[in-house]
């Protein structure tokens, strides 16, 4: 009698066998990776770069941050705004200090962090993350050799 029960439980728990023929081909799908690299400036900004949406979304480095103390207000260019490499684009007010926002390369500028007109003191606690400035649309990806990378940063901060 255990031996039965044994053998039909069994069975009752194997998951059925489906035939590749069978799946929806919905399950099929090919993926495209994303990568996303970040470039530094000697301005201590950070863009964040999609190779595969060509856009960036522009941060104060973690080390600016750190320097200007606690930021007060925040000056952030216009949505639809065209912007040049080097053109200055907004500025950042601390306690300590006002430093001007220089972009690092040139596009349209496509978003901005609205939340820093209520809260700009979120680019002193996360300035790399939740902190950004704008989001923009790489018009000239070129541009993004000119830029540093993380380990030639950290060699310019140390210099610094």
């Amino acid at each position: 009698m255990f031996p039965r029960f044994r053998h039909a439980s069994s069975s009752l728990l194997r998951a059925p066998r489906i035939s590749r023929t069978t799946l929806p081909s919905t399950i099929v799908q090919s993926f495209s990776r994303t990568v996303v690299t970040k470039h530094y400036t000697k301005e201590h900004e950070l863009l964040s770069y999609d190779d595969t949406t060509s856009l960036g979304r522009l941060h104060i480095t973690k080390h600016a941050s750190k320097s200007l103390g606690d930021v007060v207000f925040v000056e952030l260019p216009k949505v639809g705004q065209e912007i040049a490499q080097g053109d200055s684009i907004g500025a950042v007010e601390s306690v300590k200090a006002a430093s001007d926002i220089y972009a690092p390369v040139s596009g349209t500028v496509y978003e901005i962090n609205e939340a820093l007109a209520d809260k700009p003191g979120i680019m002193s606690s996360d300035p790399e993350s939740t902190g950004w400035l704008c989001g923009i649309k790489i018009s000239k990806p070129d541009e993004l050799e000119s830029l540093l990378t993380a380990e030639a940063y950290e060699n310019f901060c140390e210099g610094d």
